[in-house]
């Protein structure tokens, strides 16, 4: 009965939201719109389709998601207009905004605008039970170590964070879903994912094979918090079956983005249906948990757009003026 009711209370509030949609001024929307996501196998293309696919029904226009290089990417996508929506970690956004994007060194991204807040991306590494590794530091020197799609948070990140924790490897890149492969095949022999949990790549490693998923230890948690912009984060037991307590990590918040010159109107529709409807997104990825209005603070710097402003304002939040598209 329980999940009955709230099928239909999902029902009403997504009829709710396509008539509020059906009133709005639709003269100067897109005909359709696309949401830069990141290699199939992750968690962004899984959350990002799911979103891409409610906003289109909640607004009544066409709109999917696009596999692309991840969140440096999408930032430059969506910075030049080739992408109406996209998805960022906040570490390669302070970098694009303020000029020092690898993709377009020198170039301010001043058209990206944030909608809203989607979870926390935790950094895990992942190896086969069979390479007797347990820790970060039992990592052979030389291992050849899978990083995600070249540009990723993972791949701009993660290396860094391992060559400070005084690991020696061999750099490889490929999309998470290749990379599993890889490593059940033996070709690679670590992958150090950055993605929202549960991984679909890792869930699927875990009922082909056996997996061991490597935790920092508490020096080590400290060490990469001090030097790059992460936090504590706990990969809960529950999130995958090789788990037998939470795993200690560290992570980083991901934040949707538009073009910063979509219409008002639009731009406030697309952030209404994701935020006013977390129980169809937790349907769509665990991690929408945190996909809520209240969190629209964890963005610090990324301008808003006028329609996310309008949202937040009428649900009471108060968006301080730097943080409004001037």
């Amino acid at each position: 009965m329980k999940a009955i009711l709230a099928k239909s209370a999902v029902a009403i509030s997504l009829a709710a939201l396509a008539m509020g949609a059906a009133h709005a001024d639709k003269s100067k929307w897109p005909k359709s719109f696309t949401v830069g996501t990141a290699s199939q196998g992750g968690t962004y293309y899984a959350y990002g389709a799911g979103w891409a696919n409610l906003v289109a029904e909640s607004v009544g226009i066409t709109g999917g998601a696009e596999v692309t290089g991840g969140p440096t990417q999408n930032l430059a996508l969506v910075h030049t207009g080739k992408l109406a929506f996209g998805m960022t970690t906040m570490g390669p956004a302070r970098d694009a905004l303020d000029g020092k994007s690898p993709l377009a060194p020198g170039l301010k991204m001043n058209k990206v605008c944030a909608m809203f807040p989607m979870y926390q991306t935790p950094f895990s590494v992942t190896v086969l039970s069979s390479s007797g590794i347990k820790s970060i530091k039992d990592i052979p020197a030389g291992s050849k170590i899978g990083f995600g799609p070249a540009g990723s948070t993972s791949d701009t990140y993660f290396p860094k964070m391992l060559e400070t924790l005084g690991v020696k490897f061999e750099r490889r890149n490929g999309g998470w879903s290749d990379l599993g492969g890889q490593l059940q095949d033996g070709l690679i022999d670590v992958v150090a994912f950055a993605a929202g949990v549960p991984i679909p790549a890792v869930t699927q490693l875990e009922v082909q094979t056996k997996i061991n998923i490597l935790e920092f230890t508490e020096a080590e948690q400290k060490k990469i918090m001090d030097t790059y912009p992460v936090s504590a984060f706990p990969i809960p037991a529950s999130t995958y079956k090789t788990l037998s307590k939470d795993a200690r990590a560290v992570s980083m918040w991901n934040y949707a983005i538009a073009n910063c010159d979509l219409p008002e109107s639009f731009v406030y529709e697309a952030t209404k249906a994701v935020l006013d409807n977390n129980p169809k997104m937790l349907t769509i990825h665990k991690g929408a948990r945190t996909t809520l209005a209240e969190n629209w603070d964890k963005n610090t710097f990324i301008p808003f757009h006028p329609g996310a402003v309008k949202y937040y304002e009428e649900k009471g939040f108060k968006i301080p003026a730097n943080l409004k598209m001037k």
